[in-house]
């Protein structure tokens, strides 16, 4: 799974990825601080499964906090991205084909106001005309991909009767693109596959707007709420569109990572508050109150919300143990792995992600809550243990 952040120059994209995986990556006031896509493992934040059992967990990867996993995936920070990038402008091609990659993106808005579309500062611009160009742009990204071929590509398809879905599907196999999603795009959309040479331009659009929207979804990270303006801009952006949008202060998220990676304080992503450990400065505890009035404010920074509802909620995956009777590995460590699965994998999928070999030689699993057994077909729910038994 890799989840891609994409937005403007100076939307705030490279502190939301610093704030999250706490990387060491330059974070500067001017357009396209990020040239070269930076890469940092981000968490999902669940509740581990040892305290259930009255143990304490020792992941190999990713890390507890109190009653807290953070299971690591991959975050990739691209270049800020202008009006007629599809065309070349600014990193145009070099950018989007960074995200071809991409599973969903996590679109980093700044919602203050306070920049314009090159990143440049200004007044009053309506963060909602930012999102319309990105948008803009990825739609005619994937339609620059159809039309380059579509005249051959249509008739073909047609004269040799093959399958649309699987011959549009190949086209887009670089941007992770299945039979199975250009099928649900047709039957969402209602075009007639049978004699696409027939559609129109706008018919052509249509499915390209469709199948960018179903095969990288999308969710709105509406950052800078610190700012004056940014309630106001976000009121209007709930109205005008239907992505998912969650309120972020990503500044304010990466001070208190870093206060806490410093033991100054204790703090959890994705909480409301924190405890102060050590005797700060005055400057200190100015920036830690005014952090505290935008988190008590909105309920957090935003910042871990955003995560699970990009991994969990929007591209459906669960996190599943391997787990023995006594949660332990050979070194005596309590559930060291977690996989994130795709929600409807089975125990046979799970056994399979485990090792091939585990999978070809798999007889049954024992469920570690209810210690029965599970066959194959079993459908993995989100926080499952389970043991698998081979040959």
């Amino acid at each position: 799974m890799l989840i891609g952040l994409i937005g403007r120059p100076n939307s705030g994209k490279s502190t939301f990825f610093k704030s999250a995986t706490l990387s060491d990556v330059l974070i500067a006031s001017y357009p396209f601080a990020t040239i070269k896509p930076n890469h940092g493992m981000a968490y999902v934040k669940i509740l581990d499964l040892a305290p259930e059992f009255n143990k304490v967990s020792n992941p190999r990867e990713g890390y507890v906090k109190e009653k807290y996993r953070f299971v690591p995936f991959e975050l990739m920070d691209v270049a800020g991205l202008v009006e007629g990038a599809s065309e070349g402008k600014g990193l145009g091609n070099e950018f989007l084909n960074n995200l071809a990659g991409a599973d969903a993106f996590i679109h980093v808005v700044d919602m203050s106001g306070e920049t314009d579309a090159e990143g440049k500062p200004a007044k009053d611009c309506y963060p909602g005309n930012d999102l319309k160009i990105i948008e803009n742009e990825l739609d005619k990204w994937y339609l620059s991909i159809l039309t380059k071929v579509w005249k051959t590509f249509s008739r073909t398809i047609e004269m040799q009767k093959k399958n649309f879905a699987e011959s549009v599907a190949a086209q887009f196999s670089g941007l992770k693109v299945t039979e199975d999603d250009v099928k649900e795009v047709i039957r969402k959309t209602n075009l007639n596959q049978e004699k696409p040479s027939a559609w129109s331009p706008q018919q052509t659009a249509e499915f390209a707007h469709a199948l960018r929207k179903h095969t990288k979804p999308m969710l709105i990270s509406a950052n800078k709420m610190d700012r004056p303006n940014s309630e106001k801009n976000l009121a209007q952006l709930k109205k005008e569109f239907d992505y998912p949008i969650v309120p972020c202060f990503a500044e304010g998220e990466l001070a208190l990572r870093e206060a806490d990676k410093a033991k100054l304080i204790d703090y959890i992503p994705g909480e409301n508050s924190f405890k102060i450990l050590k005797e700060l400065n005055d400057k200190q505890k100015t920036a830690l109150d005014e952090i505290k009035k935008t988190i008590e404010k909105f309920g957090s920074t935003g910042i871990q919300e955003t995560l699970n509802k990009t991994t969990l909620e929007i591209l459906e995956y669960i996190a599943i143990f391997p787990a023995g009777d006594k949660l332990e590995d050979s070194k005596g460590n309590v559930l060291p792995d977690c996989f994130l699965m795709k929600s409807g994998s089975t125990a046979l999928d799970f056994a399979y992600r485990l090792h091939s070999d585990i999978g070809k030689n798999f007889v049954k699993a024992i469920h570690i809550k209810t210690k029965k057994a599970v066959g194959k077909e079993y459908k993995l729910q989100h926080r499952d243990g389970l043991e698998i038994m081979v040959k």
